[in-house]
């Protein structure tokens, strides 16, 4: 860790930073005059009267209120789609799609946001946007909040640097941040060219799962995840402050950088996890387990057990099931899925799903091995066998995942997707 990216650990913590000494009032949160002349404001992404165990707000002592800011007017969303997705059907059929091209044009972080799927309801704050970022120039003069959900961010391709509020993230591949709803911030490109993932989260905000009968360790552990410090800008000159605001974008004309929060305290605050500190639980005997047991984060919905969405990551590990086939079972789920590929190859599917790409497979819709995976995995020799240099992800949830008309219609959708299962053979002879 560098000292220009310090952190401070421990998920979900009511945490207290300064950038400059004593801006942070002691005893209070709003007294008559804030030291260094700052202005106090209060930032909740819950409501007042949320039980404290689920309560999330952050006191910012700033150089200006976040008032300050010109009248907005829509722009043009561009590939940026909000649940509920209308301008297309939602088929059952099972989708994937190759990775989305870095642009050949100047492109920053909010002009490279491509929706591929949405499910819920961004006003009934229910369901999910998944979106791909695709970027080769870093946010110039430029910030961005999104009032309609929280912003889970799985790099791909290339380091980052979300510089927010609250202060800076810096991220990798192999990392994962989340923004939470209405943060301001900007983002900042360490390489040419950066590529990823995005589930806009419309509801609860991410918790840690629950470890059950696992005990008090493993999965998640709330010391990996980290925090930013305070660390501000005090610039003047002429801004552009985008929103996402009710499904559309806006900007407004902002005459100071909107990152001006010398110091905070509070609980909703961006952060970041190294998914290699995920602490992986499989079988030590036999079977296939579900892969809820791989989840990093949830956001619960109403109904105990049932996710809005569920962050699922399937990692280097050992296998060594005994007297069992080893890959992901055929199944049909109530839950719909989408899945990335960050680096390496998934272990059900070892042709077409690449590094970038991506696939659904909605309610009930059957997938599982392709006809090849089952051949070899149905006749390996089993041994205790090492799954290394891979890294796939999925976003489960509770609604069926509409996918937008660009990903029904774009060039990135495989058409051939079923012809990975038209190998399957029959071996039923009769009893």
């Amino acid at each position: 860790m560098t000292t220009e990216y310090q952190y401070l650990t421990g998920f979900g913590n009511e945490f207290e930073t300064e950038a400059l000494p004593g801006a942070l009032p002691i005893g209070q949160f709003s007294p008559q005059k804030v030291k260094y002349d700052l202005y106090a404001e209060q930032y909740n992404t819950t409501a007042f009267t949320a039980p404290r165990a689920d309560n999330r707000r952050n006191w910012f002592y700033r150089i200006r209120p976040s008032v300050v800011q010109g009248d907005y007017e829509q722009i043009d969303n561009g590939h940026l789609r909000t649940a509920p997705i209308t301008e297309v059907p939602t088929p059952p059929t099972m989708l994937r799609w190759n990775p989305i091209a870095i642009p050949a044009t100047p492109t920053d972080f909010v002009d490279g946001l491509v929706t591929m799927a949405a499910n819920g309801s961004a006003n009934g704050q229910a369901g999910i946007g998944i979106h791909v970022y695709v970027a080769n120039k870093s946010m110039e003069g430029r910030y961005f909040y999104n009032a309609d959900g929280e912003f889970l961010f799985v790099p791909q391709q290339g380091q980052i640097v979300l510089h927010t509020e609250c202060g800076k993230l810096a991220i990798k591949p192999g990392e994962i941040a989340v923004i939470p709803r209405g943060i301001k911030f900007n983002v900042e490109l360490l390489n040419d060219t950066a590529r990823g993932y995005i589930c806009e989260n419309y509801g609860h905000p991410y918790i840690l799962p629950e470890r059950g009968p696992v005990g008090a360790n493993g999965y998640t552990n709330q010391r990996d995840f980290q925090y930013p410090v305070a660390a501000f800008e005090d610039v003047e000159g002429d801004f552009e402050l985008v929103a996402k605001f009710n499904g559309n974008l806006f900007r407004c004309d902002i005459g100071h950088s909107p990152l001006d929060v010398v110091a905070w305290t509070g609980n909703s605050a961006p952060y970041k996890y190294d998914l290699a500190r995920f602490n992986v639980m499989n079988t030590v005997s036999f079977d296939h387990p579900d892969p809820s047991i791989f989840t990093v984060l949830t956001s619960p919905s109403g109904t105990p057990g049932v996710a809005n969405v569920d962050f699922v990551i399937f990692p280097p590990r050992w296998m060594v099931a005994e007297n069992t086939f080893r890959p992901p079972y055929y199944h049909r789920n109530i839950m719909s899925e989408f899945m990335g590929l960050i680096e390496g190859v998934y272990d059900a599917k070892e042709h077409g799903f690449v590094p970038g790409g991506m696939s659904l497979h909605n309610c009930m819709s059957p997938h599982g091995p392709e006809a090849d995976v089952f051949e070899k995995a149905s006749n390996a020799e089993l041994q205790p066998q090492r799954y290394e240099n891979t890294l796939a992800f999925m976003f489960e949830s509770r609604y069926v995942i509409s996918p937008t008309k660009y990903a029904l219609e774009g060039k990135e959708r495989q058409t051939n997707y079923l012809d990975c299962w038209k190998g399957i053979k029959k071996y039923y002879k009769g009893a």
